[in-house]
């Protein structure tokens, strides 16, 4: 087989770029992506790799589906329109295929794991985005070469069928998924474990899911992002000892409480006696340390003003800094105090009779008013029949 051989070794020379393009978004992103496959054949043709791929189209369909639970799109819809999608894909590297069967193949291609892939999935990402805008255009104008007539008209059709839910409740119910948010950093309610996730909210979160007869989906968050996630849609509720807040609240709903706790100094069990107090723990010298993005900065940032600050991002890796002596204390609430202190013995709380605030523990969600009575009658059941109270006891003994 005769082979063309200086073909560009450029990625950028194998695809079309966005600014070409003079249509809306929406065509111009699928355009772009489908420009690729040009170099997605070559590298499957070199490496003698077929063409299709149902495993891999599979992950490419569900990945899309949760992507677009973000922006409310029906699953269904975000299906058809991405399986038209990868139809015309597919078009495009069988009509290479034919053509270097015949002229001779390419010489080299970007690699797909490295190189092609990164940059479809961010392509994806866009297009359900475009997708998801209310001005979005419906006529696609495919002009990729090898796509053919039926695959661009079903690009179309699939296009104009996108449908939206009504809302966030209604989503969970007819998607069958429900998407918890949780941060895996703070025990006993979200810890991230070999095995996936452990804790209270976890256990609570697949109950919910259960009552709900849905799919359950941890979605990984963290206490600086938590609200933005909320308004971008990347879960529909959030469990992970989240303190109800008037911050949080502007952003979405929150259930009733289920925990009542506050703030607490914890410290190294050889300096009790010297953090007593908030004032001495506010003195000069005295390194206090927090996680960044959650109620424990808040309160640090408002009181504390004469000890130095150190900012830890990690939660977990947090109290080895306090039993390495990198820092004298930090201010947490009151469970997490109790639990680390179990586990850490070098570790003790320095007022464990008094807290400092007063704080409710929630689960936060959209603005959606069924969602949060169908968690409220929920958690209120799961109180009353005893199971809240049994898993706060079964992860604090």
């Amino acid at each position: 087989m005769r082979r063309i051989s200086g073909l560009p070794l450029l990625l950028t020379l194998w695809a079309h770029s966005a600014v070409a393009y003079a249509e809306d978004e929406l065509t111009a992103l699928v355009n772009e992506r489908l420009s690729y496959m040009r170099a997605v054949a070559a590298h499957k043709w070199i490496h003698h790799r077929p063409v299709e791929d149902r495993e891999r189209e599979s992950r490419v369909l569900e990945a899309a589906e949760l992507a677009g639970l973000r922006h409310r799109l029906r699953r269904e819809s975000t299906r058809a329109f991405f399986s038209a999608q990868i139809d015309a894909a597919k078009d495009i590297q069988r009509f290479w295929f034919d053509r270097w069967a015949v002229d001779g193949a390419p010489a080299n291609a970007p690699d797909l794991d490295a190189e092609l892939r990164p940059k479809l999935l961010r392509l994806g990402d866009a297009i359900v985005r475009a997708l998801a805008e209310p001005t979005a255009s419906r006529e696609l104008a495919i002009d990729t070469k090898g796509v053919t007539a039926a695959s661009a008209q079903a690009l179309r059709r699939a296009a104009k069928s996108i449908r939206f839910y009504p809302s966030a409740f209604e989503q969970i119910l007819e998607a069958g998924v429900l998407r918890v948010g949780t941060t895996g950093d703070y025990a006993p309610f979200s810890r991230r474990a070999e095995d996936g996730y452990r804790g209270i909210d976890i256990e609570m979160a697949r109950d919910l899911a259960r009552t709900l007869d849905v799919e359950l989906v941890f979605v990984e968050t963290s206490w600086p992002t938590l609200t933005d996630d909320l308004r971008e849609g990347r879960y529909d509720i959030a469990m992970s000892g989240v303190s109800r807040t008037f911050e949080r609240a502007r952003h979405g709903f929150f259930s009733d409480p289920y925990h009542r706790g506050g703030k607490t100094p914890l410290a190294r069990c050889s300096d009790r006696a010297r953090f007593d107090s908030l004032n001495a723990i506010d003195s000069p010298g005295v390194r206090v340390i927090v996680n960044p993005g959650g109620t424990n900065e808040r309160f640090v940032n408002e009181h504390i003003t004469a000890a130095e600050i150190v900012r830890h991002p990690d939660n977990v890796t947090i109290f080895d800094e306090l039993v390495a002596g990198r820092a004298d204390i930090m201010i947490t609430d009151a469970i997490e105090a109790r639990l680390v202190s179990q586990r850490l013995a070098a570790l003790c709380a320095t007022m464990p009779d008094r807290q400092l605030t007063y704080q409710d523990k929630g689960y936060l969600m959209p603005h959606d008013p069924r969602l949060q009575a169908y968690v409220n009658l929920w958690l209120a059941q799961r109180e009353r029949d005893g199971s809240l109270e049994d898993l706060f006891k079964r992860y604090l003994e």
